[in-house]
């Protein structure tokens, strides 16, 4: 097979980051890659029946994705090769009850999402995303549909303070999540004038409660959101605003996803932790399952697990910390065997790479990095050590990763925090644990990590995809060669 250019997989990233704003908007996405792949759909409600040679995915929530090849000579015991990584990112998400109208100004209560720095969500261009239940009547039926929404053009705003009204705004410049990140919708007046304000009230409203209202007024949803929201809604669904049943929405920057710099060397984007991550172990193990031949040799099953819920612990239905991938590994096993123990050999067979954005050096904060741990832009994923197992990484498990790259000529960087400094974490150390699988935790650096406009290196998305396949085609062979517990 012809090597991929560069170029063309940074492209198909820049085409990903644009259309998924949000998690249900990444699965969507990967679900049309893995189609277009020739991945079949199953289904977790119902059983399944799986061949060797053959390709699959499921969704949970909508928000988490799992795809897995299944290699020719697989049999039931064998191992998991895995990439995992993450589709949330930080973000502001609607409130259940997001109404509110102060000062002449609709507004829009949200909730902070994860970690993220605040403060860069100010004077941007933003839009709404996410998924609408939709009520649906035919031949005197109800049901409800899930579909997904996205408007275009920016509807919001978090307008900064003027400086002549907090003349220490230089010195510090902090944010109150609470009060001072509501989105500006639009003036109660323009809404007024627009006759879709009715129930929102006008300029000297009592509704300035932040969703504080009388159980008779927060029954339906006319009634908790601005039916000027609703009314957008309604327009891009194609239905009628009061068959919105309920939503899980997001605020999203409308700038696009760019390769930028004088050199052409960066991409400025948000959310590049962790769809860059996603997106790049999508693309390795389509293009290294692209064939029949490509599984003639494998013993083993390719996959790739992308979950939710990372930036805020993985702790849920669809999250790391949930027994997704532990089932998931369960039902493969079973559906080629009736024998259960098989599926303890098969995990100690298996080896998962935790594929999350890293740290790079920061030219203006040279101090923030430990003197020999800096990893920097075109330098080639970042393999993440802690002692205190922050990262899951252990001499075995970079010692893989660093022959898959050396195999290929590919660079690698190693990082660790320094000792007086806090240390992230990520779904690595979550899965090591509570599957029992061997696991290292790399990334490819990036700056602005949790900015909702952050950057990375052209060069870094190259090497991520071309680590990520080399894994997929050659771990068998390299495992093979490993004596620890002999």
């Amino acid at each position: 097979m012809a090597k991929q250019e560069p170029n063309s997989v940074v492209s198909d990233l820049i085409s990903f980051l644009n259309a998924a704003p949000t998690a249900f908007h990444a699965v969507d996405e990967a679900k049309k890659l893995l189609r277009s792949a020739g991945y079949e759909q199953v289904l977790e409600r119902e059983d399944w029946k799986l061949e060797a040679g053959k390709k699959y995915f499921f969704t949970r929530n909508y928000s988490t994705i799992v795809a897995f090849a299944i290699g020719k000579k697989y049999v039931a015991g064998n191992g998991f090769h895995i990439v995992g990584a993450h589709t949330d990112s930080p973000c502001l998400k609607l409130k259940p009850v997001s109404k509110v109208a102060k000062g002449g100004f609709l507004e829009v209560g949200v909730q902070t999402y994860g970690s993220g720095l605040w403060h860069t969500w100010f004077d941007r261009d933003l839009t709404i995303a996410g998924r609408v239940i939709v009520t649906e009547e035919k031949d005197g039926s109800v049901s409800y549909s899930h579909k997904l929404v996205r408007i275009e053009e920016p509807i919001m705003r978090v307008p900064t303070l003027a400086i002549h009204l907090d003349r220490d705004v230089k010195d510090a410049f902090k944010v109150n999540a609470q009060t001072h990140l509501l989105p500006v919708l639009a003036t109660a007046v323009k809404a007024e004038l627009n006759k879709v304000v009715a129930e929102d009230g006008g300029a000297n409203s009592d509704a300035q409660n932040d969703g504080k209202k009388s159980n008779e007024k927060t029954t339906s949803i006319a009634s908790k959101h601005h039916s000027l929201l609703l009314q957008l809604l309604a327009d891009q669904l194609g239905c009628e605003p009061e068959h919105i049943s309920d939503f899980e929405l997001q605020a999203c920057d409308t700038q696009p996803s760019i390769i930028a710099g004088a050199a052409k060397e960066f991409i400025f984007s948000g959310r590049l932790d962790n769809l860059c991550m996603s997106f790049c172990s999508l693309k390795a193990l389509i293009d290294a399952t692209s064939s029949d031949s490509n599984l003639e040799d494998e013993s083993g099953v390719r996959m790739v697990a992308l979950f939710d819920h990372e930036e805020v612990g993985s702790d849920s239905a669809q999250g790391a910390g949930s027994p997704a991938m532990l089932n998931t590994l369960s039902r493969i096993t079973s559906s080629f065997t009736t024998d259960s123990k098989l599926l303890e050999k098969a995990i100690q067979r298996s080896f998962l790479v935790s594929a999350d954005m890293a740290h790079a050096l920061h030219p203006n904060y040279m101090d923030k990095h430990e003197e020999n741990h800096q990893p920097k832009f075109h330098g080639g994923l970042v393999i993440k050590h802690n002692a205190n197992q922050r990262y899951a990484t252990n001499a075995v498990t970079a010692l893989i990763f660093r022959e898959i790259a050396r195999n290929h000529s590919l660079p690698v960087q190693d990082f660790v925090v320094r000792n007086d400094m806090a240390c992230g974490s990520t779904i690595g150390p979550i899965l090591a644990s509570g599957v029992g699988i061997r696991t290292v935790d790399v990334g490819a650096p990036q700056l602005s990590m949790h900015s909702i406009r952050e950057m990375c290196a052209v060069d870094d998305v190259k090497h991520s995809y071309e680590h990520f396949k080399a894994f997929f085609q050659e771990f068998t062979h390299l495992d093979a060669k490993i004596k620890v517990d002999a």
